[in-house]
């Protein structure tokens, strides 16, 4: 049965330059903890293919899958799918942004099914998801909350829609 987690935070920052750190791939290794490496594959438009490389879990297993990302701007919204999905059936991901008072929030939904062998089901990776993303998410926020105390978006890298 498919799964479904949404997570948010508050970022006392402004839209341009969470956009703008957040949909930095290559600089994603610097904003997660969680990743070790993301290998840009192509790019064609706003749609980035792309591998990302997780540091070892704790018993020493790295992770990796490639996936797929589309940037909406004026939309404010990411959509992203595993390519290879690993121990998940499917795996989608949607982002979405809004200027709000003090800042910008920013959200994650994922839609998701775990294969029958994988290490763990639908209810665990649900909990897995939720533990992890709130933890990515003050991580990501206090760096950009940082730089906007830095310099604000003159500061942030450029980066392709």
């Amino acid at each position: 049965m498919p799964a479904h987690t949404e997570n948010e935070i508050t970022i006392a920052a402004p839209l341009d330059l969470v956009w703008d750190m957040t949909n930095d791939l290559e600089n994603w290794p610097q904003l997660f903890s969680e990743y070790a490496a993301v290998d840009v594959l192509s790019r064609e438009g706003t749609k980035t293919t792309f591998r990302l490389t997780m540091h070892p879990d704790d018993n020493g297993k790295v992770w990796s899958w490639v996936s797929e990302r589309v940037t909406d701007r004026l939309g404010l919204n990411v959509r992203a799918r595993r390519i290879e999905p690993g121990p998940f059936q499917h795996m989608n991901i949607r982002w979405e942004y809004a200027e709000i008072p003090g800042g910008t929030r920013m959200q994650w939904f994922q839609d998701f099914a775990m294969k029958p062998e994988a290490p763990v089901d639908d209810a665990g990776m649900t909990e897995l998801i939720n533990r992890n993303s709130r933890i990515q998410l003050e991580l990501i926020r206090d760096k950009i909350e940082q730089r906007a105390r830095e310099g604000g978006r003159d500061s942030a890298p450029a980066v392709p829609n």
